[in-house]
């Protein structure tokens, strides 16, 4: 017998399983399927190991101008500042007070991020919103619950400048600009991030924190349960493995509702479940040019209006016809983030995606498509949906995915989730299977 079993062997499991190591337990990593190597998230300081390499590319975003041009923003605050005013003095006066504004609130993000997620009565989370002064926690406040677009409109005028950061603050959400609630994701975003960084950085974590643990490859059947406690999992080969504690990586409702038999949990948990909203609305889209980009990233989305008419249309179950589009280059191959493209619909991203794409990309040579439903097959993501539960601002925090179980322990013992459905939730690398490791080795 193990002490524990992880299920899964993304960033945020085997966080965890490591956590498990240092604490002197022993632990087995069932690897379901091959991880996805996109490897996007702020790495914190407790999460990274020797030898990793986090990607920050510079600049780091290149957005499409109308005119043909582009809009290029640095890590540099002055080279920022000198792109913007080409567009826009007043935009360019105003970059730095909004990037030190949107600094502060996210540091208190990223303190929040690496513990159990706080409730509203938690003195803690008062404290630390207190630090803030008053202005401040009324700004936190305030910018949490409002449209990106609103949030935006009131710092700058220039669409280019605000299209962009409109476009990532929605990105895996199936939310317009001007839907409530969007400008906490680009705080998300923003967390880990130097002042005037807006965009996730990349990193080999998940390569290599493989080492070190014994990993194995099978798919889970079921995880089994005696008297109201976990005792192991087994194989769909048919392999049993005990073990005294279970952390599953894979979403809530498989964990909960597809692994374990009927009957251990409240009818009512099974309903919420069952309503977590994961909605996949982005087409991962590989290229393979000829020749490699002058730059790294690559951004079409030239104003809130277009993002917002790009997200009407998958309201209606539509692909978009005109998305937007973000761009991360290596080498001669490309990724490609296609929004809006919901689960179950068939169109011609590959067609429209290369249409959109080929006035600036060296020539196309090969487009392979993912749509969610293929993404869902191949990475275990449901309905597509890397965060596994959509992070928007009511399925965030202390609400992550469900109040009940947003402190990473379910009502059967032994039984605990760290996947990115967890508190903070994907795009912080690690985080959510260290926090519930931490809450777990205690109990064990």
């Amino acid at each position: 017998m193990t002490d524990v079993v992880v299920i899964g062997a993304g960033s945020n499991e085997l966080a965890a399983a490591h956590q498990v190591l240092r604490a002197g337990r022993s632990v087995v990593v069932v690897q379901e399927r091959k991880a996805d190597g996109y490897g996007e998230g702020w790495l914190p300081r407790q999460v990274a190991m020797h030898g990793v390499v986090v990607d920050q590319p510079d600049p780091w975003l290149r957005a499409v101008l109308p005119d043909g041009g582009t809009l290029e923003l640095s890590r540099e605050m002055r080279r920022s500042m000198a792109a913007i005013r080409r567009l826009s003095l007043r935009d360019a006066d105003k970059w730095p007070q909004f990037c030190e504004r949107m600094a502060t609130l996210s540091r208190l993000l990223a303190r929040l991020y690496l513990s159990p997620p706080p409730t509203l009565v938690d003195l803690r989370f008062a404290v630390k919103v207190r630090r803030l002064g008053r202005t401040g926690m009324e700004d936190f406040m305030r910018v949490l619950a409002m449209p990106i677009a609103e949030l935006l409109d009131e710092w700058f005028e220039n669409d280019p400048l605000k299209g962009a950061l409109g476009a990532l603050a929605v990105s895996d959400l199936q939310q317009g600009p001007r839907s409530a609630g969007t400008a906490f994701r680009l705080l998300h975003i923003h967390v880990g991030n130097p002042p005037g960084v807006f965009r996730m950085p990349r990193s080999n974590y998940a390569e290599l924190a493989r080492s070190g643990l014994d990993i194995r490859d099978g798919l889970v059947k079921r995880i089994n349960v005696r008297a109201g406690q976990a005792t192991g999992i087994t194989l769909e080969s048919g392999e049993e493995i005990s073990a005294r504690v279970i952390m599953s990586g894979a979403d809530p409702k498989r964990t909960l509702v597809d692994l374990i038999e009927p009957g251990w949990l409240d009818p009512d948990l099974v309903r919420a479940l069952r309503h977590v909203r994961r909605r996949g609305v982005a087409a991962h889209v590989d290229l393979e040019l000829e020749r490699a980009p002058e730059w790294k990233t690559l951004t079409i989305a030239p104003s809130l209006d277009y993002v917002e008419r790009a997200y009407d249309e998958s309201k209606y179950q539509r692909i978009s016809a005109r998305p937007s589009l973000d761009v991360v280059a290596e080498g001669t191959q490309a990724r490609v983030r296609f929004q809006f493209a919901p689960y179950g619909v068939q169109g011609d991203i590959a067609g429209t995606a290369a249409k959109l794409l080929e006035p600036h990309l060296p020539p196309i040579r090969r487009v392979s498509v993912k749509t969610p439903a293929q993404l869902e097959h191949a990475y275990g993501w449901p309905e597509g949906q890397p965060h596994q539960a959509e992070l928007s601002l009511d399925q965030a925090l202390w609400m992550r995915p469900l109040p009940e179980l947003a402190r990473y322990r379910t009502p059967i013992r032994g039984v605990w989730l760290c996947g990115a459905a967890m508190h903070p939730g994907a795009g912080v690398a690690g985080a959510s299977g260290y926090n519930c490791a931490r809450e777990m080795l205690p109990t064990l």
